[in-house]
């Protein structure tokens, strides 16, 4: 069974069943040299903004791969028929990645489970992989980072070293001009994130910030009652530099988000296939209400 081909051939066929809102460029290749998938979501106009939405950083969080599926099923799907999502999709541009780390997220079907980092292989080191949520350039491995090639959480021997990362990163320098908010998917524990995590100090719109995370907080918890935690990263959940989020404010996208998905620790990574569609469902209120606002304070 091929988990990536699954999602390759998906993206595939979303964008030939809906032309006119949904196209599939390649940004880059794994290590692995498999293609990395972008789809790009909205009725065509000019001068659009956009904002971009990333999935599967960490090889376990399958929960992520999936709510970025669904969040394209649902815009396809509803287009027309709900006004909000019709709304968004003629006025701005959604860039979705529906899976970041592809070679650790094969590696998670295939072999281990509890994989986290890239599939990377260096020359000091027997052992495997970077945690490309470590990997940009933001306070790059100055905390809660690791410089030992073994750790989880090993920051990679320099700022985007990894193939993935730095496609990544290349695609949203091109499009910094229209790219006006950032979106990264993680699980688990509830949480919803803002800059920054490579310091204490806070951003310069954190108020703004603060009154997004705190009304997209609620929009989620009204469908299941589902509580989640907001704030700067550092102080929230730990400090943890090279993070994309920070890298993404840092460039310019003032309205960067990092999603912690559920649950909060009975099941972990490990989250039941039945609660796929509430976790989907409740988040994309939350990601529906960050866009709306976007799109009400573009920049």
């Amino acid at each position: 069974y091929d988990s990536m081909k699954q999602i390759a051939d998906w993206t595939a066929d979303i964008a030939a069943q809906n032309p006119d809102l949904v196209s599939r460029s390649v940004i880059g290749e794994t290590y692995e040299g498999r293609p990395m998938y972008l789809l790009k979501l909205g009725k065509s106009g000019s001068n659009k903004k956009a904002i971009f939405m990333d999935c599967g950083f960490h090889a376990r969080e399958w929960i992520s791969p999936a709510f970025c599926q669904w969040f394209v099923k649902e815009a396809v799907e509803t287009y027309g028929k709900d006004t909000a999502m019709t709304t968004l999709l003629n006025s701005l541009d959604f860039y979705v990645l529906p899976v970041l780390n592809i070679d650790g997220y094969v590696y998670t079907w295939t072999s281990d489970r509890m994989w986290r980092k890239t599939r990377s292989k260096t020359s000091v080191s027997r052992c495997i992989g970077t945690d490309p949520n470590r990997n940009f350039n933001a306070g790059w491995c100055k905390i809660g980072a690791s410089k030992s090639p073994c750790d989880s959480t090993y920051c990679g021997p320099a700022p985007e070293s990894e193939k993935e990362t730095k496609a990544l990163a290349d695609f949203i320098r091109e499009h910094l001009s229209t790219i006006k908010a950032y979106l990264t998917i993680h699980s688990y524990s509830q949480l919803l994130l803002f800059p920054y995590s490579y310091t204490y100090q806070l951003p310069s719109n954190y108020e703004e910030l603060n009154s997004i995370a705190h009304a997209a907080s609620q929009k989620l918890s009204s469908l299941y009652n589902t509580k989640y935690t907001y704030g700067p990263g550092a102080t929230t959940i730990y400090p943890a530099a090279g993070g994309s989020d920070d890298w993404a404010y840092d460039q310019g996208i003032k309205y960067s988000f990092t999603f912690e998905l559920r649950d909060t620790g009975r099941y972990g990574f490990a989250l039941p296939e039945s609660q796929i569609q509430p976790t989907c469902e409740e988040t994309l209120l939350a990601v529906k209400y960050i866009a709306n606002y976007v799109l009400e304070h573009l920049y």
